[in-house]
């Protein structure tokens, strides 16, 4: 037996979930477990499959297969182009085709930021095991080419070399002397292409060892090639989720109570039935939809039907929001991060202190939440967009009663997201229907639906405090953010079924901050002793994940602080910068370069010039605004410079893209994109209601990007948290006005 008297063990998440050893341990041990995949692709006549990436045919036509969802950023391109390159095609014959649900194709690395904290403190090769074992295929996080970039270099070669070994066998020469370019295959004047060689070439074994390609002649990797996906949206045959167009067909739109604990009490189908083209109405106890010969139909059946919810608890407001923040951060907070001494730095020392405050964010993508289902045969089938296939496929199963082997998820792209994309509520919705009525239904929200039931980006404030050394250095710094524990909400809500995350969220330490609440308020800087502390606040709000997550608050935070302490100092905001970057030589020259190409004049009074920069997912930039108050009392952004170091550049076209999209989608949600709510419902029903930026408002764009041979980093993101600061500093110069809120609205904070 045990010693009584001896030391006892606590059993933490920490110690659980990387030793186990317990009881429970077990559990963990199965879920981690490694286990071995097989590809499950399928090859059309004349195809062959030469792993779980390629297929090529006897055509020609080499097919390359993407994992991560096609949201606008360009990963049918550019992840592509990574086995392309590799395999020495030509780009003219090559294809996209979305991969089927496999632990072959997850990802580890997003799923430890997204849903970091019930798995960022597992060891890497935990995640990894985890990730495969729960096939967490997910895109987000700034990921794609980070997460899959040596997997298709490996694919592309392997499939190189089996080709390779096909032409040498006809030749009789070694195989190792034989090259590929263009889609051929050559040896001195030998030429084969790769259609010729696809059906022998596949029967092959490639070598343990593979040898990645050398030298800089007749490379895709690191050329602007055109997008894949261009063509088909220019000519309008790509297909959405809302194109979706299955015999028997029927559209269903729905109605979803407030947020909070709310059941739906009364509708009025009566009315609903005298709605021409109604078929059918489903309702459950917190939504009602209406099911139409057409979506209008439908649409106007809910408003007929005039559903009445009862929510039971405290009412939600945007006053209630504001007072629970304010209690959260007068309250007890969690150290995140610290280095240094804190308390002796800041003992007995003249403190700067600035309070600042960010409101919902709304995703708003042009298409709403949308899915298609089918019921027949016992089997589900959907069509929807999504960023996590694998967990879409799972909670229509919950929904349906049926097991998840019987669900096939058919990957769509998707009309932007934002994040919205990696919620499935709409699979779910849509699921029932189709195995109650038994017919395939298409499941649209409204757009008035789409903001009332978002997951938006969390509302936060934060109070931040620093001490200035005489020569006008930051010698200490806090950051104390009151926020929603996003990232445990997250975890919770499209992880619950889990059983290694439900027992990571239950085990002690599960009540400890949230990292993900506060990502990014470290500051880039070198500063000798800071501390970051996450006061978690309870909103009634849902909140998820959102384009750069808390690194849209917390850059906004802490870059807006910096200008102030530059202020204090007397020192010029750009040289206050770049003399705490010593140890950060790729934000440095972002900041320098930025500040040359933009025409940097120091931001004096007047000059409506604001730098702010910030560095993450790899990825560094600093960016410089140029913003005024217009005639109508709204600010207006006239130019916005941006200077990026995202290490290697697959496709530069590609990244710029991503870039300049970042920083209007910066300036969108620092001028707008958010609501207020009154009676636990958004006050935004619409983009109207969002003051979103038009063309006319669109400022002068450039953007540099700086010549690297690091890793690659993430740049769907890197684009916009540095904008909302780059702003309030900018309309600093311009008129001597602080604002320390988001959305930036001048005369609403001092």
């Amino acid at each position: 037996m045990a010693d009584r008297d001896g030391p006892q063990r606590t059993i933490d998440r920490r110690t659980l979930l990387i030793g186990g050893g317990a009881g429970l341990g077990l559990i963990v041990a199965w879920a981690v477990w490694p286990r071995r995949y097989s590809p499950n692709l399928t090859a059309a006549a004349g195809e062959h499959i030469f792993n779980a990436w390629l297929k090529i045919a006897e055509s020609g036509e080499v097919t390359v297969v993407v994992p991560q969802a096609e949201l606008g950023q360009g990963v049918y391109t550019t992840l592509p182009q990574i086995a392309a390159d590799e395999l020495g095609a030509d780009w003219r014959t090559v294809g996209v085709e979305a991969a089927p649900l496999n632990a072959l194709y997850a990802n580890p690395l997003a799923a430890g930021i997204l849903f970091e904290d019930a798995l960022g403190h597992l060891p890497e090769s935990v995640q990894r095991r985890h990730a495969e074992r729960n096939a967490l295929v997910l895109t987000g996080a700034s990921t794609s080419i980070r997460a899959f970039e040596e997997p298709l270099r490996r694919a592309g070669a392997a499939a190189r070399i089996l080709l390779c070994k096909a032409a040498a066998d006809r030749w009789s020469v070694d195989w190792r002397s034989c090259g590929t370019v263009g889609g051929f295959v050559v040896h001195d004047r030998n030429r084969l292409r790769f259609g010729e060689l696809a059906a022998a070439a596949s029967e092959y074994e490639p070598p343990r060892d593979l040898v990645l390609r050398s030298g800089a002649d007749n490379r895709l990797s690191g050329a602007s090639v055109p997008r894949l996906d261009t063509p088909a949206k220019v000519d309008g045959s790509a297909n959405f989720a809302g194109d979706v167009r299955l015999p028997g067909m029927m559209f269903a739109s729905v109605r979803q109570g407030p947020v909070g604990d709310t059941r739906l009490i009364r509708v009025d189908r009566e009315a609903a039935d005298r709605v021409p083209g109604v078929r059918h109405i489903v309702q459950t106890d917190s939504w009602v939809a209406a099911v139409a010969e057409t979506w209008w139909a439908a649409d106007k059946a809910l408003d007929a039907l005039a559903p009445r919810f009862a929510t039971r608890g405290a009412i939600v407001d945007s006053a209630s929001i504001e007072a629970a923040l304010a209690t959260a951060l007068d309250g007890d907070g969690q150290r995140i991060s610290e280095t240094g001494d804190l308390a002796t730095s800041f003992r007995d020392a003249q403190i700067v202190t600035a309070e600042y405050q960010v409101g919902l964010g709304v995703h708003a993508p042009i298409e709403t939440m949308t899915a298609t289902a089918e019921w027949r045969d016992g089997r589900l089938a959907l069509w929807l967009p999504t960023q996590a296939p694998g967990l879409a496929r799972a909670g229509a199963a919950r929904a349906a009663g049926i097991d998840e082997s019987d669900v096939v998820v058919h990957p769509m792209m998707a009309g932007g997201s934002f994040g919205a994309k990696l919620e499935y509520q709409v699979a779910e919705q849509a699921a029932l229907m189709a195995r109650t009525l038994e017919k395939p239904i298409q499941l649209t929200w409204s757009r008035s639906e789409d903001c009332l039931h978002d997951r938006y980006r969390p509302a936060a404030a934060g109070r931040l405090s620093a001490r200035l050394g005489r020569n006008g250095a930051v010698e200490g710094w806090l950051t104390k953010i009151a926020a929603p524990s996003v990232g445990r909400e997250l975890a919770n809500r499209l992880l619950g079924g889990d059983p290694a995350v439900a027992l990571s969220l239950s085990l002690p330490g599960g009540s400890a901050g949230d990292a993900s609440a506060v990502a990014g308020a470290v500051p880039i800087y070198g500063i000798p002793n800071m501390a970051v502390d996450h006061h978690p606040a309870e909103i009634g709000v849902p909140v998820g994940a959102w384009r750069s997550g808390a690194h849209s608050y917390t850059t906004f935070f802490t870059e807006s602080f910096i200008d102030e302490l530059a202020h204090v100092a007397g020192i010029e905001a750009h040289s206050f910068r770049i003399s705490m970057l010593g140890g950060q030589p790729r934000l440095a020259r972002c900041l320098s370069t930025v500040a040359s190409l933009g025409g940097w004049r120091g931001g004096v009074p007047g000059s409506g010039q604001g730098l702010a920069a910030h560095a993450f997912r790899g990825s560094s930039i600093a960016v410089l605004a140029e913003a005024r108050i217009g005639g109508d009392q709204r600010i207006r952004v006239d130019r916005l410079v941006a200077a990026v170091d995202c290490g290697r550049q697959i496709n530069p076209d590609m990244v710029r893209q991503q870039v300049e999209g970042g920083l209007l989608f910066g300036m969108a949600s620092a001028l707008g994109a958010s609501t207020g709510f009154t009676g636990n419902l958004a006050d935004a029903r619409g983009f109207a209601d969002l003051r979103l930026p038009r063309l006319a408002d669109a400022p002068e764009v450039t953007v540099e990007l700086i010549a690297s041979e690091a890793d690659p980093g993430g740049v769907g993101e890197i684009g916009v948290p540095a904008v909302a600061p780059a702003i309030a500093n900018a309309i600093w110069s311009a008129t001597g006005m602080r604002l320390r809120r988001l959305p930036l609205i001048p005369g609403s904070d001092a």
